[in-house]
């Protein structure tokens, strides 16, 4: 069988990506990459081996990579010159001999002219660079996670309402959960070469229908109270963010109220086998206990 790296095994879409994997294959069939294997020893107790390397060391990377014929690129973390990392971890694969690499790009609208610094120009950027290299590639892109939403929301939706600026666009959002299966599907079954999925959750929300979602979930009326975009940032500011974290913010929420990601390509469900979990499950399942504690 061939052996399979998951890069930034310590994130959240890693370590997942990991685990789910460990459900579907022998585990001497799988590695995890981490710049401190330390902080991957959970995964290292259920026998994953854990291999050091950062994207930016080329040469590492390729020591890394040795023995492996997949590679699933998990994508480097915005405002960290994402370009040499990507293009370096798809030039070391190549080196090493590796036959597959997986990546993860924002899903991007055909003809869409939303721009999005430090995501949408480095994930073509990452896409042309496979394109070019000769490998075989698979791309699963993503829409906005639900794990967001509270975020996106001002951060305390149920104390002061969702707070965003107007818009009526919507977003079919998924979870970490249920991509990190979907790569580990790509991953573990062939008959994914070349493939490009649209891993859009679903149904598609606006910020008003989150709102009437979290009214129901709590048995009070959660306003939608749309403010100016400059107020959003000082928003989530107050809530601890420091400036360039609360502007990446809204450049999401942007793309939410332009409808960037309302789609529906049904690829998500296919790659489960079953549907997505929905905003409203996810929504009760964070949002409920704290009805209950409330109450109590």
């Amino acid at each position: 069988m061939t052996r399979i790296l998951v890069t930034g095994a310590t994130g959240n879409i890693g370590r997942m990506t990991l685990q789910h994997l460990l459900k579907r294959l022998p585990v001497s069939d799988l590695v995890g990459l981490a710049r401190d294997p330390a902080k991957a020893a959970d995964l290292a107790a259920k026998g994953i081996e854990i291999r050091q390397g950062d994207y930016f060391d080329h040469e590492g990377l390729v020591r890394a990579f040795e023995g492996i014929g997949k590679v699933m690129l998990v994508s480097a973390t915005a405002f960290t010159d994402r370009n040499t990392q990507h293009e370096n971890v798809i030039n070391a694969a190549k080196q090493a001999g590796v036959g597959h690499i997986v990546f993860m790009p924002i899903i991007q609208k055909a003809g869409s002219g939303f721009h999005m610094p430090q995501v949408t120009e480095e994930d073509r950027f990452v896409e042309k660079s496979l394109k070019a290299s000769g490998l075989v590639y698979t791309l699963v892109r993503h829409p906005p996670f639900l794990e967001n939403i509270e975020n996106y929301a001002g951060g305390a939706p149920l104390e002061k309402g969702v707070l965003a600026p107007a818009g009526a666009g919507k977003a079919a959002y998924a979870s970490r959960e249920d991509l990190a299966e979907a790569h580990a599907v790509v991953l573990s079954e062939n008959g994914h070469a070349y493939k490009d999925y649209a891993l859009y959750g679903g149904p598609a929300v606006s910020f008003a229908d989150i709102t009437q979602i979290l009214s129901d979930i709590s048995g009070k009326a959660v306003p939608f109270n749309a403010i100016t975009e400059q107020d959003y940032v000082a928003q989530l500011m107050s809530l601890g963010l420091p400036e360039p974290a609360a502007a990446f913010i809204l450049t999401w929420v942007q793309g939410v109220n332009a409808g960037e990601w309302d789609g529906e390509s049904g690829d998500l469900e296919k790659l489960l086998g079953r549907q997505p979990t929905t905003p409203i499950e996810y929504l009760r399942a964070v949002y409920a206990p704290r009805r209950l504690e409330t109450e109590t």
